[in-house]
């Protein structure tokens, strides 16, 4: 159950969904005839709805909770209301996708949490006194916020976040508690970054060095920024690395989830979504509309083409330049042996074929 507002606060169903930003989505109201306009505080799942909270039906399989439920209101396709009697004992919202009307709603919830962020800056945040920081900004205690960083109206600084120098933050953007941004990072409107996210860390990038006693390493200074667009989210112990020389870039829409690994001078594409666990090498550029499920890898230097999808688990080692789904999951292996089981793997369906062939002649 998730209770937002209070009593005295409870909105009607018709007016809640004025309120909300239906836009794309055409819905009616079929309303209890029986009962009063229902008076809703919140949204629960359709098990455990309470009589002032909206729920909603997106997936067949739980239709046979709808008799039972106690919510006030349930969203639900045009499909589902034909197979239940005339009289529910809720009433409907009907839109043919409840899913993204159930998104929409709970945005306007959680934005009764947002309004109740104090708008403005903790005792015990410090913020440099060239800092630009306009109207409406919350931060929070201790967060540190350096030279020349500029934070848009609206936006929400944690408690523990750093906002490095130069560092740029756009309009009603959201920074949970420990987020860091190195300088030189810009960040668009309507982001959200959770916690322990880190943007502009440096690439991993070193030269061998034998030219000193002890040999090793001679380290590459990271050079570029990290540019994120608009309405970006980055989930929990995110890691974006800043650009050697170019920048990283992430495009607008993008969505990243905790614990992927964004490695330096890699480019998303608008609309993107990564699962967690996702690694992406350095330079790698991927395209718009993709998706990449749990724990997919990417190898470096690679361009990966509008609208493909990488099954989980998967680790893609070329160039894709065609949209679809691919998968790709090979036992470890020494890397020779790899290389030739890859090739042979490849020519399977040809060889079945050829196999298929030789098997007839030797019939006839």
């Amino acid at each position: 159950m998730a209770i937002v507002l209070n009593q005295n606060q409870a909105i009607a169903l018709d007016q809640l969904l004025e309120q909300v930003d239906t836009q794309g989505l055409e819905y009616h109201i079929k309303s209890n005839q029986n009962k009063p306009v229902p008076l809703i505080r919140g949204i629960g799942s359709l098990g455990n709805a309470g009589q002032s909270e909206i729920s909603f039906l997106s997936n067949a399989k739980f239709f046979s909770l709808l008799p039972e439920t106690k919510a006030a209101a349930v969203i639900l396709p045009q499909k589902a209301v034909d197979h239940l009697p005339a009289e529910m004992p809720f009433d409907m919202v009907v839109c043919e996708n409840p899913y993204l009307m159930y998104a929409r709603i709970a945005q306007w919830f959680d934005q009764f949490r947002l309004d109740a962020i104090p708008k403005q800056i903790h005792p015990s945040a410090i913020v440099s006194p060239d800092a630009i920081i306009e109207e409406g900004v919350s931060i929070g205690a201790l967060a540190i916020i350096e030279s020349n960083a500029k934070i848009g109206a609206g936006s929400i600084i944690g408690p523990s976040c750093v906002v490095g120098r130069n560092t740029t933050i756009g309009k009603n953007s959201i920074l949970y508690a420990n987020v860091t941004l190195y300088h030189d990072v810009t960040i668009g409107s309507h982001c959200i970054l959770h916690s322990g996210a880190v943007i502009g860390a440096d690439g991993f990038g070193f030269a061998p060095d034998s030219t000193r006693e002890t040999g090793g390493w001679c380290k590459i200074s990271q050079l570029g920024r990290v540019i994120l667009g608009d309405y970006v989210e980055i989930g929990a112990c995110t890691t974006i690395d800043r650009g050697a020389i170019e920048d990283t870039i992430i495009g607008n829409d993008v969505k990243l989830d905790n614990q992927i690994m964004i490695g330096h001078n890699v480019r998303v594409g608008d609309h993107t979504a990564m699962a967690a666990c996702v690694g992406v090498a350095g330079s790698t550029k991927i395209c718009s509309r993709c998706t990449i499920a749990g724990a997919g890898m990417v190898s470096g230097h690679l361009t990966i083409a509008d609208d493909v999808h990488i099954s989980g688990g998967s680790a893609v080692t070329s160039d894709i330049h065609e949209p679809g789904r691919y998968t790709g999951v090979f036992p470890i292996a020494t890397h020779s042996v790899w290389q030739k089981n890859a090739a042979v793997l490849q020519q399977l369906a040809q060889l079945r074929r050829r196999i298929q062939q030789l098997e007839k002649n030797k019939s006839n």
